[in-house]
């Protein structure tokens, strides 16, 4: 059975809960629950699993802080034998409109900590990876605030279709491939 690692990146911890810089455990949540799975307590932060037409999920929310998710991640890949092109990443982005959604195969950090630790520990960025648009709209200094600031009424009423939309992509991801995802995805 062909073995998928999906990291959703965010921060551990109540007061992190509902912030936009969360989104990576948001999604992976939702996924987990929608496939009637639990995330149970595992190395570098909690994991959860499940196979759909043939194919493993191996989801993982990491417990090492935003700033040091490649080390979760290398963790996973050698624990279970993942190769890059299987692997994964859901994280937060401020370049693109809230809710919109856009897959990658390539690309720098964007300024993100934890694409940037990734890039660091893999020493390549050319690595799959769904960006959820969270907006920009915060000024000039407050980007911080922002990331780690709580959704709006208005992001809370839209955010369980576009999550929805993200789990479609996880799985399209693993069944159809990142160019089929990007295809189809990408303009929604």
């Amino acid at each position: 059975m062909k073995k998928y690692l999906v990291l959703g990146l965010g921060n551990i911890g109540e007061e992190y809960k509902n912030t936009r810089h969360n989104i990576g455990f948001l999604i992976l949540d939702a996924l987990a629950k929608a496939s009637n799975v639990f995330f149970t307590p595992a190395r570098y932060g909690e994991k959860a699993e499940f196979s759909v037409k043939g194919r493993k999920l191996i989801l993982i929310k990491p417990s090492t802080y935003m700033n040091l998710s490649g080390k979760a991640l290398r963790y996973w890949m050698l624990e279970e034998k993942i190769p890059l092109e299987n692997v994964l990443i859901v994280v937060d982005d401020v370049a693109i409109d809230f809710g919109a959604l856009r897959m990658k195969t390539k690309g720098s950090d964007g300024g993100h900590n934890g694409l940037k630790h990734i890039n660091e520990v893999l020493g390549r960025q050319d690595y799959a990876r769904i960006r959820f648009g969270i907006g920009g709209d915060y000024p000039k200094g407050g980007q911080v605030d922002y990331v780690l600031g709580e959704w709006t009424g208005e992001e809370l009423n839209a955010l369980p279709e576009r999550i929805k939309l993200s789990i479609e992509m996880v799985k399209s991801f693993a069944l159809a491939g990142p160019n089929n995802t990007m295809n189809t995805f990408n303009k929604r």
